[in-house]
């Protein structure tokens, strides 16, 4: 089919490109041409594992183009994707320009008979005013459907779970797109779930709030076990074994980041709030990753005393592994945090250290994770990079003036620490 995905962000790039590896023609459009640009020279503006991989290859084949032209996206596809930004207002709740921008782009383009499908995140309802202003700014009175498809994308595995997801959502306000909708994902073998429109809406942020409930639940976990001596580990590790709960997000840690989690349940709880009910769960869900922020924090200052004048290493400034996302990243914050009081840092980040520039300034970037120890009196894991657990820790031991670590990631075995001879602090384990 022909398919254009509006907007490049991570999102609409992985989709666009998963699109072509199955057979689809698709055009992406952005309307930041020096995005464009590069993108059509082979440069990524983003940090995926096997996306470039698999952008270049389609592009080759030519069934994969860019452009910044939201009219030649929608004049040479059967279906328009929707994949804008939906960035947080400061009360919580969702900018939705983005959204209502492209659909008058969209509108204005049509000639012809088209479905657009809403791929962002976005409050229930929105799809109908994704219809209402098609049709109000639609000049050639054409025909149109409008769908939800929320996406599901984990940010360093979002090629393997496009390309292989545990369903796929589709909601519709009228039966005629579906087939076409179907076609699409065909490819894929996943099951394909068709809802109404505001129940796919739903969906996606229900299931985020979901995900940061559990991650807040073990972390509060966490705290009762370093008060008994318990291995937060051992315990998540039991509660996982159960069918009915699974093991997933039960990693004790720093608190959840980035662009979704975050954003989805500041507007569920918006959302809820303007329905008439108090989402109070959600409410205490982000109060128990703030504290838990807090707690960290609070951990590292009473082991080193006075930070004024103390130069600390930190090893990860993306919110997660895999990724070179620093939005909302829990490791960004605690790296301010440790500059307000007063401590001078020099950190390390596989991915992420040209994007951590513009946040996080009067910081040393080293590119050799060995080398983050030098001259420091403590050492902390700030994000799960699996490359981390292979630190040179003799090394690391002998650089640091004190052989301290905080380990936000709980990366490494807390007797082994120990016998090396390290001060070690993590999360949940005694």
């Amino acid at each position: 089919m022909n398919l254009s995905l509006i907007g490049t962000g991570y999102v609409g790039l992985v989709t666009g490109a998963c699109f072509a590896e199955v057979g689809h023609k698709v055009i992406c459009v952005d309307r930041d041409a020096e995005k464009v640009k590069l993108l059509q020279s082979g440069g990524m503006p983003i940090y995926e594992p096997g996306l470039e991989e698999l952008v270049k290859k389609n592009v080759a084949a030519g069934r994969l183009k860019f452009t910044d032209s939201t009219r030649e996206g929608v004049e040479n596809s059967e279906v328009v994707f929707i994949a804008v930004p939906t960035p947080p207002l400061p009360d919580g709740s969702v900018d939705l320009s983005f959204i209502e921008g492209v659909a008058r782009e969209i509108a204005a383009a049509m000639t012809s008979y088209k479905i657009i499908v809403d791929k962002s995140t976005v409050p229930v309802k929105t799809g109908d005013k994704v219809a209402e202003t098609i049709k109000r700014y639609c000049k050639s009175q054409v025909d149109f459907d409008v769908a939800s498809n929320p996406e599901f994308l984990r940010e360093g595995f979002a090629v393997e779970d496009l390309m292989h997801p545990d369903r796929v959502v589709v909601g519709v306000r009228t039966e005629r797109p579906v087939k076409a909708l179907k076609e699409i994902y065909e490819p894929f073998g996943a099951p394909i779930i068709v809802t109404d429109i505001n129940s796919a809406e739903l969906i996606k942020h229900a299931a985020n709030s979901f995900l940061a409930l559990k991650i807040s639940y073990i972390n509060a976990v966490s705290v009762i076990c370093e008060a008994t001596g318990a291995n937060v580990q051992e315990v998540a590790a039991g509660m996982g074994m159960d069918a009915r709960i699974g093991r997933r997000f039960l990693d004790a840690s720093l608190g959840f980041g980035g662009s979704c989690f975050p954003k989805d349940l500041s507007a569920f709880i918006k959302i809820s709030e303007q329905l008439g009910y108090d989402f109070g769960l959600l409410r205490e869900v982000q109060r128990i990753n703030t504290d838990q922020m807090e707690r960290f924090v609070k951990k590292i200052v009473e082991t080193l005393w006075v930070l004024k004048d103390k130069t600390i290493g930190v090893l990860g400034l993306a919110f997660k592994q895999n990724t070179d996302d620093v939005r909302m990243s829990p490791a960004i914050e605690l790296c301010l945090r440790l500059q307000k009081e007063g401590a001078a840092l020099r950190v390390h980040d596989p991915k992420a250290m040209d994007k951590a520039r513009a946040l996080l300034k009067d910081v040393v970037y080293v590119d050799d994770m060995n080398a983050v120890a030098e001259g420091c009196d403590a050492l902390v894991i700030a994000t799960e990079w699996p490359e981390f657990k292979k630190l040179d820790l003799e090394r690391a031991r002998k650089a640091l003036s004190h052989p301290i670590m905080f380990d936000g990631r709980n990366l490494f075995d807390v007797k082994e620490m120990k016998r090396l001879g390290f001060i070690y602090k993590s999360i949940g384990r005694g």
